[in-house]
C-alpha cells in the first residue's frame, strides 16, 4: 500500500461544500474531479457507514478518480461534520432512517442533474443499507450500484421481530439516547480494530484523522438508532419490495464480518433482479480499508463490473 502519509491531507483538487437539505440541515460534500490526462469515465457517489466521515476513505477516492470517475461524497446527517441528532455528540443517534433516505435521494438527484457519462454509486454498511433503500423507491436511479458489506442484518443478533422487541422496549423506558452497546467501541481495543480490518496501517489512518480533528470522531449508536436501523431493515422484507429494483447491483460480502449479517445479504442478492454477490472469504467489515490483497480483488470486482455495466440509461 502507498504510505498512509499520503492519505493524511486532503488531495489537490477535492473541493469541500456544505449543502443545505430541504429542511434547512447542512450537510458537508466533497467533489474531486478525474485525474489529470485521464479519459473521463463518468460520475460516481461514494457512501461511507455508521460513524464514517469523508477523509477516511480517501485512498479510495484516488482509485476511482485514477480510472477517469468524479467522485462525489458526503458526510451523512448526524456523523462527521454534519452535525448531531442528538444531544450526547460522541454518541450515533437517529430515531428514524427516512430522513436519511431523503437526504441521499436529493443529493442523488443533485449529482445525476450535473453527471456526465454514466452515473455509479458505492456504499458500504450503513450506506450501502440507504442507498438500497433509495433504490427501492425507484428514483433517483444510477446505472450501476455496488454494495460494499451492506448493513442488512446484524451479526450474531437474535430474530429479527425479537431485536425490534428489545430496542422499541429499551427505548420506551428512557433509553433511546443511550448507547447500545459500548464492547468493541473504544478506538485503542484492539477488538475494534479487527472487527473492521486486518490491516493496522488502514486503521491507524483512521485514528489519526479522528485525533487530528475530533469533531469527525463518534462512538456507540443508540438505542434510537438500533431501533431505527431494524425498522429500515424490515422494510426490505416486504414482498416486491427488492424486487422491483431495476439498477444492476454488485454485493461484496465480508466472510470474516462480525459486525454485519452475510446471510442476510445473501438473501436479498437472490430476492434482487439484476445482482451478482461475490463473498471476499478472509476480509472483515471494512472491505475497501483490508489489507492489499483483499482490497485489490474487491477493487477489481468493483472495476470489472462497472467496465461492464455502469453504462449511461
Amino acid at each position: 500500500m502507498t504510505g498512509c502519509d499520503s492519505w493524511r491531507r486532503l488531495p489537490d483538487g477535492l473541493t469541500l461544500t456544505r449543502w443545505r437539505a430541504a429542511d434547512g440541515w447542512e450537510l458537508r460534500r466533497f467533489g474531486l474531479a478525474p485525474a489529470d490526462g485521464v479519459a473521463p469515465r463518468g460520475t460516481l457517489l461514494f457512501l461511507g457507514g455508521r460513524g464514517d466521515f469523508i477523509e477516511k476513505y480517501l485512498e479510495t477516492y484516488a482509485h476511482f478518480q485514477r480510472r477517469g470517475w468524479q467522485v462525489h461524497g458526503f458526510d451523512w446527517r448526524g456523523q462527521g461534520e454534519s452535525g448531531r441528532l442528538g444531544a450526547d455528540k460522541t454518541l450515533g443517534h437517529a430515531d428514524d432512517f427516512s430522513v436519511l433516505v431523503d437526504d441521499l435521494a436529493a443529493i442523488m438527484r443533485d449529482v445525476r442533474a450535473r453527471a456526465e457519462g454514466p452515473m455509479a454509486a458505492i456504499g458500504h454498511s450503513m450506506g450501502g443499507h440507504l442507498l438500497l433503500r433509495c433504490l427501492a423507491r425507484g428514483a433517483p436511479a444510477c446505472d450501476a450500484a455496488v454494495l460494499v458489506a451492506p448493513m442488512l442484518g446484524f451479526a450474531g443478533a437474535p430474530p429479527s421481530g425479537v431485536a425490534r422487541l428489545i430496542a422499541s422496549v429499551a427505548c420506551a423506558v428512557g433509553r433511546s439516547g443511550k448507547p447500545a452497546w459500548r464492547t468493541g467501541e473504544r478506538p485503542g481495543d484492539s477488538r475494534r480494530q479487527t472487527s473492521l480490518t486486518s490491516s493496522r496501517e488502514r486503521y491507524a489512518d483512521e485514528m489519526w484523522w479522528r485525533a487530528a480533528n475530533p469533531a469527525l470522531a463518534l462512538g456507540p449508536p443508540s438505542w434510537g438508532w438500533l431501533r431505527a436501523a431494524l425498522a429500515s431493515n424490515a422494510a426490505f422484507d416486504r414482498p416486491g419490495v427488492l424486487e422491483a429494483v431495476r439498477v444492476p447491483i454488485l454485493l461484496l460480502a465480508a466472510g470474516r464480518d462480525r459486525l454485519v449479517s452475510a446471510a442476510a445479504i445473501a438473501r436479498a442478492a437472490a430476492r434482487l433482479p439484476d445482482a451478482r454477490l461475490e463473498t471476499l472469504a478472509k476480509s472483515a467489515h471494512e472491505i475497501l480499508r483490508e489489507n492489499d490483497v483483499i482490497r485489490d480483488r474487491a477493487l477489481g470486482l468493483i472495476d470489472g463490473f462497472f467496465d461492464i455495466r455502469a453504462v449511461a440509461s
